[in-house]
């Protein structure tokens, strides 16, 4: 088991420097001037349009269109309470447009499966192609 040395004189001292503590000086300064470099906020200033209330928003939206089937029994497309007939035109008046758009489907966890079962029919018969759950992360807590 011999050791290695670096010159022919094994008494000598050794004439390197110790790099460790300076190391471990350098990385606490490091870390402490990340600490104290303050968070850079982008912030965009946007002046929005505001709602009126007034306007009416069309039925048929061109890019996606939302039903939701609430826990009371009610069926809402884009927000407006309708039935099923009138559901059932709105979704061939979107079928009939140039680029057909989304449909989102979000019934609320507590609705009745009968009414979403329903609505379910009345899209396939009207051939809707482009559908999708939305809202599904309220039912984490269900299972």
């Amino acid at each position: 088991m011999a050791m290695s040395s670096t010159g022919a004189d094994d008494d000598s001292p050794m004439m390197d420097i110790n790099t460790t503590p300076l190391i471990d000086v350098m990385l606490v300064l490091l870390i402490m001037f990340i600490i104290t470099i303050p968070v850079q906020t982008h912030a965009v200033k946007l002046d929005l349009p505001q709602d009126d209330g007034s306007s009416n928003p069309p039925p048929v939206d061109p890019i996606k269109n939302k039903i939701v089937v609430t826990e009371a029994g009610e069926v809402l497309w884009n927000g407006s309470p309708v039935n099923l007939v009138q559901l059932r035109q709105f979704l061939d008046i979107s079928q009939q447009l140039p680029v057909t758009p989304e449909l989102h489907l979000q019934p609320e966890p507590n609705a009745r499966y009968v009414l979403v079962d329903e609505v379910l029919a009345v899209t396939k018969r009207a051939n809707v192609e482009k559908m999708g759950f939305v809202g599904n992360e309220a039912y984490v807590s269900e299972f």
